[in-house]
């Protein structure tokens, strides 16, 4: 067996022990790579450690995170979320599938401030839930529309995922950013449609809201939703024109939230406290993950694994598409018992030298690692979203999962519709970039 293989396999071993024992996922990593480390090189390869983990966090392009986090918590403390969610029912009241359809467009568009799935699952379904069980919808088709919609949360930007990927690749953030636009509102928009489909041909699944609306109530709710569009507007077409990086637009965003919540909102010096608390915890803990991945990341790159692989793929027989397929396969299995964070850190280093090597655009593979990622976070027993609804709805996890399976189809067929015409992601990107 080749120096590397076992290297590897030791690496691997130890880190799925490690996980399946129930160690918490930063643990297993970093305890993986030093392992690896060791058993390679003794203790001597234990040198590079101080350098390889002030490289993971000396990175302007990760101060992001936090941003980007904090900005979404000011608007979940101070009820804002709120107010967009009854002014977005207003109007899309008259569409087939009612709340549900509310839920769809409200995930997309909160998730264009939030770069969480979780947060975006969890703000529309703390507001939603009530009310979709209060007005008989049903279980099945509610817990999937929020699930499936908060999934919209790490492909619309600014997103967490999206950052994470370009830090390790070394990949344009602003660029992945505007690749993430037109699939994250064009799959939104198949969900909406496939709501208005079952709906109208099971009109007992949504109840049909009749009431009529008028211009006034419509203009109120359009001002409801004005602080988004202004946050939206600020945040994503400060990346688009150049004007701010990523890091900065967070920044911006985060300032503008806290303005945005006094006016709109509630904010009040407890809940702004609370927001900067739960933004520390987030932050660290991802922080953390990435951290131990570089670790790992090292351990493995020091025997050659990463280069090796990608020969032995590219070498293997396989064409481009029986590749994607492979990797694909993968990411349906690592769904079910790894969350997305660790999904990206731990397989990223390995795979991208191959996906460079069959010739995939590195931009185009963020988008579809992210929908693969988006698939693990509605893919039974262990999505993080179906927890998420069920905590929140307190329905039977039974019904939350056959509520989400649709959409995991929907899912499978937009990143085949991806794979055939990979414009959708690249267009905008490059109409901002190269022109």
């Amino acid at each position: 067996m080749s120096g590397w293989v076992a290297d590897f396999a030791l690496a691997l071993g130890v880190l799925l022990a490690l996980l399946l024992g129930g160690m918490w996922i930063p643990f297993a990593i970093g305890i993986a790579g030093l392992v690896s480390l060791y058993f390679a090189d003794g203790l001597m390869g234990f040198r590079a450690l101080g350098l390889v983990t002030w490289g993971s966090v000396n990175s302007f392009t990760l101060t992001a995170i936090p941003l980007f986090i904090l900005m979404a918590d000011i608007l979940l403390q101070s009820g804002v979320s709120h107010r967009f969610y009854i002014g977005l029912t207003k109007l899309v009241r008259g569409l087939p599938g009612g709340l549900l359809q509310t839920n769809i467009a409200g995930c997309a568009m909160f998730a264009a401030i939030s770069g969480s799935s979780v947060a975006t699952a969890a703000a529309i379904g703390t507001v939603a839930l009530p009310q979709l069980d209060q007005r008989g919808y049903d279980r099945r088709m509610a817990a999937g529309s929020l699930c499936a919609g908060g999934t919209l949360g790490i492909l619309i930007p600014p997103s967490i995922p999206f950052i994470i990927y370009g830090t390790f690749t070394e990949t344009s953030i602003a660029r992945l950013f505007m690749a993430g636009i037109v699939p994250g509102f064009l799959l939104a928009f198949i969900f909406m449609v496939y709501v208005g489909i079952v709906a109208w041909m099971r009109p007992g699944v949504a109840p049909r809201d009749r009431t009529h609306v008028s211009l006034a109530e419509k203009m109120r709710a359009l001002i409801d939703l004005l602080p988004f569009i202004l946050l939206m507007a600020t945040v994503l077409g400060g990346i688009y024109f150049g004007f701010a990086t990523p890091t900065e637009a967070g920044a911006i965003g985060a300032s503008l939230a806290v303005v945005v919540s006094v006016i709109w909102g509630d904010l009040t010096l407890a809940r702004f406290r609370a927001a900067l608390t739960n933004t520390v915890k987030i932050s660290c803990a991802l922080l953390f993950i990435i951290l131990t991945a570089f670790i790992f990341a090292y351990a493995v790159e020091n025997v050659g694994v990463s280069q090796n692989i990608a020969r032995l793929l590219v070498e293997s027989g396989l064409d481009r598409y029986q590749f994607l397929i492979a990797i694909v396969l993968m990411y349906i299995v690592l769904g079910c018992v790894v969350d997305s964070i660790g999904m990206i850190v731990l397989t990223v280093p390995l795979l991208y030298p191959a996906v460079i090597g069959f010739g995939f655009d590195g931009i185009w593979f963020g988008v579809i690692l992210v929908i693969m990622v988006e698939l693990g976070q509605i893919t039974p027993p262990f999505g993080i979203n179906l927890f998420v609804v069920q905590g929140i709805s307190k329905w039977p996890l039974r019904d939350v999962n056959l509520g989400c399976g649709p959409y995991w189809f929907l899912i499978i067929g937009f990143a085949g519709l991806l794979t055939l015409f990979p414009e959708i992601a690249l267009w905008l990107p490059g109409q901002m970039f190269d022109r």
